[in-house]
């Protein structure tokens, strides 16, 4: 569906008892699945599945991975049409010997930063990142948001500065007028809580959401483009 519907790219999570960088919409989800006997293994062996014709980005936490074993994870990542890996417990210096595993193997390591990174910091994990950067628009854990602060915008200009990898916003996008916003800010937009809260409700409303997507940064690329 994601795919059809013009996504670029496709997140997709490894359920884990204790999310804690997410809102209440992902751990519901995620507690769900392991109540339904999802492990690391189901989780790609869902995504080989699926064959998707697009990027396929693994996120989650450091735990289950280490206790699956990263050797075995990346191989089986790897095999299973994973693109890259985004871990929000492994900031930049946290695991040397983790993250330059990581980063010799296949899947590329997608870095974090927060609108409340200092600038040297930001010049650092831009240099450790691979594929592109998840610009977070807010404190605090995933789920809906009013606005983006200024902040946002300046930390965005600051990553522009440090490397000429993409810039993805994400973290409260729950509708086509702050996708339209968050496209302003970054090269692409990321929708993780609005979208699962609709698969919720089922196919039809989440195909919903993601045209009313797919519409508002059409709209927004042709503002870019008309001007420039």
């Amino acid at each position: 569906m994601l795919a059809d519907e013009g996504a670029d790219f496709v997140e997709v999570g490894i359920p884990f008892s204790d999310p804690l960088a997410d809102g209440p919409v992902i751990q519901e989800a995620s507690q769900l699945a392991l109540d339904n006997g999802m492990t690391v293994a189901g989780a790609l062996d869902l995504v080989r599945e699926a064959a998707l014709p697009i990027p396929v980005i693994v996120f989650g936490y450091l735990n289950p991975i280490l206790s699956y074993g990263l050797a075995r994870f990346m191989d089986e990542a790897t095999d299973a049409g994973v693109s890259g890996l985004l871990l929000t417990d492994l900031p930049v210096g946290e695991d040397p010997e983790i993250e330059e595993s990581i980063r010799a193997g296949p899947l590329a390591l997608i870095r974090l930063v927060a609108p409340t990174t200092e600038s040297l910091r930001i010049t650092q994990t831009a240099k450790s990142a691979e594929g592109f950067i998840y610009l977070i628009s807010r404190l605090g854990v995933t789920g809906p948001q009013t606005q983006f602060g200024n902040a946002v915008a300046e930390t965005a200009e600051l990553i522009r500065g440090a490397t000429q990898l993409p810039i993805a916003v994400g973290f409260g996008i729950t509708n086509g007028t702050q996708a339209r916003e968050a496209a302003a800010l970054g090269d692409g937009v990321v929708v993780g809580s609005a979208l699962v809260r609709q698969l919720k409700e089922g196919l039809g409303p989440a195909r919903a959401l993601m045209g009313e997507l797919r519409e508002s940064l059409k709209a927004a690329q042709s503002v870019t483009d008309a001007r420039g």
